[in-house]
This record gives C-alpha cells, sequence and structure tokens, in this order.
C-alpha cells in the first residue's frame, strides 16, 4: 500500500458492475455478515447463561457466559483495523494521533479475545465438571428450574417430552448448577468445547503473523521471502480452522459452522490486501531506483 496507491484507485464511472466494485460489495457484505452473527452469538449466549445460571449474572461467570459474541465482536473490530491499515488509509496516514488511536483500539480488542480464549477453557472445565446423579423420576423435574444437555450452550429447560427421553438414561449433574445430561450429549458438548478452545488458538497464531506482516511492511522490512515462508506457515493455520468448520458442521449447529466459514473468507480477503500491498510498495520502489539510474546514466 502505496501513499497514494491505499486508496481506491479511479471511479468506475458508467460501469455498476465493475469487478472492482464488485469485489468491494462482496468483501463489505461478508463483514456486515460478521456482524449480523454477533449479534446471533449473543443472544445465544444469553439464552444459555440464564439457562444455566438461572437468570443470574455475576462478573464471575459473564466471561464463560458471553465468551462466544464477546470473541466475535472483538475480532470484528480488529477485522475492521486490519482492513484500514491494509486498504483503505494511506502509509504516510499511519503515524502519529491516528497511529496510537488505532493502537488503542487493538490493545483493546486483543484483551478481550484473549479473554475469551481463557473463557473457552472455562466453559470446557465447567462442562467437564460432573457428577453422576441418580433421579428416580425425571420427569417430576420437570416445569421446574432443571435444565438439560442438548449439546454445547443449549440447555433447555426439562419438558414432558424431555423427560420421556431422559428417563432410565445414566445421567450426569453439571457441577454448580441445575443442569443434567446423558453421557452422549456431554460427550458432544465436550467435543465442541475442544474445538471452540482449538479455534480460539489458532486464530490468536495467525493473527500474531499478520501483525508481523504489517509491523514489516510499514517499515520496508516485509521481503517476498518472509511472505512465502509466512504462507505456508499460515497454510497449515488455516487449514486447522477448516477443519474445525467441518467438525461443527455436523457436531455443532449451523451458526457456528456459517461463522467459521465466513472469517475464513474475511481473512482471505486481509491476505489479498496484505499482499497488494506489499506489491504495490515493491512497484514503487522500483521505479524510483529506474528513476535514479536513468539521472545517473545521463
Amino acid at each position: 500500500m502505496s501513499p497514494t496507491a491505499a486508496k481506491p484507485t479511479a471511479p468506475h464511472h458508467g460501469k455498476f458492475l465493475h469487478p472492482h466494485r464488485v469485489f468491494t460489495a462482496f468483501k463489505y457484505t461478508i463483514y456486515v455478515l460478521l456482524g449480523v452473527n454477533a449479534y446471533l452469538f449473543f443472544r445465544e449466549d444469553l439464552a444459555a447463561g440464564a439457562e444455566m445460571f438461572n437468570h443470574v449474572l455475576t462478573w464471575s461467570n459473564v466471561v464463560d457466559v458471553f465468551t462466544a459474541s464477546t470473541d466475535t465482536t472483538a475480532w470484528l473490530v480488529l477485522l475492521l483495523l486490519f482492513e484500514l491499515e491494509t486498504a483503505v488509509i494511506s502509509d504516510d496516514k499511519l503515524q502519529g494521533g491516528l497511529k496510537w488511536a488505532l493502537m488503542g483500539v487493538r490493545v483493546v480488542c486483543y484483551f478481550f479475545i484473549v479473554s475469551a480464549f481463557f473463557g473457552y477453557i472455562g466453559k470446557y472445565g465447567m462442562i467437564t465438571n460432573l457428577a453422576p446423579i441418580s433421579i428416580a423420576d425425571v420427569c417430576s423435574l420437570a416445569g421446574s428450574e432443571w435444565n438439560y444437555v442438548v449439546d454445547l450452550d443449549d440447555y433447555p429447560p426439562i419438558d414432558a417430552e424431555a423427560c420421556l427421553l431422559l428417563q432410565g438414561q445414566q445421567l450426569f449433574l453439571v457441577s454448580g448448577t441445575d443442569i443434567i445430561g446423558t453421557r452422549a450429549a456431554l460427550d458432544s458438548a465436550w467435543g465442541l468445547a475442544i474445538c471452540d478452545i482449538i479455534n480460539a488458538g489458532t486464530w490468536l497464531i495467525i493473527v500474531v503473523l499478520l501483525e508481523a506482516e504489517v509491523f514489516m511492511q510499514l517499515r520496508d522490512l516485509l521481503t517476498g521471502a518472509i511472505l512465502k515462508i509466512n504462507k505456508y506457515l499460515k497454510s497449515f493455520f488455516y487449514g486447522l480452522l477448516f477443519l474445525c468448520a467441518i467438525y461443527w458442521g455436523f457436531e455443532g449447529s449451523f451458526l457456528d459452522f456459517w461463522d467459521a466459514f465466513l472469517w475464513l473468507v474475511a481473512f482471505i480477503f486481509i491476505e489479498l490486501n496484505i499482499f497488494q500491498w506489499h506489491e504495490e510498495t515493491e512497484e514503487v520502489a522500483e521505479a524510483k531506483e529506474a528513476a535514479q539510474n536513468q539521472a545517473i546514466s545521463r
């Protein structure tokens, strides 16, 4: 991204479906859909937290309850920061007050992202802290404050239909809650909780690599060799994320799969931004060198 190339090129008058406009519209549509997902995760977390803690949320459990929505919102803001730095704001303006303002927002985002990572670990610890429980008549719990595990973050109240499914099965109590579950349901929840941890940790590694690229690019230290090495490293980690998305597609909810897919697409755009930024910088440097050589030859 050279000082002038960071902004969109000349407007495409009379070409509403120009490839550049279509690409930009598609990219920002993905970003908007991720914003919608953040809202949906908030609703899902709120419902799960109300069921798990009997509508009583405290600061000690709010991180565990709103892990997904906090994580998604912080990542969305961080994504927009990457978009601004790699495709919108010119290099000569990424300094001074603006630079420190973006840095401040970035620090806040990373605080919530890392907190969410530990929240996923806490959620795994909570859903695996179990004790066998014997209930002679599960249907006696119907209509009370007791809930049962359908899947991770899905703990509906026990009703007449649910008690018939739970009756006669080996049940476990999620310690510290009024939630019971079967071995099969809890195994599924454990798998999804582990997938959440792997996914969150992998994204942290990828974003460290991206931050390093942006840092080096702003200081003219990013070379083609470094980009190539990072490409192979990130390909491995993006592969892990893709496997998580597939797992969610089979074991989780559609929202989990859809969100994972959108994030992969969104960061492909950031990767393209960085590649184009580096190419434009190289072209400017080569043009200056050619001009200097031509001046010397005269």
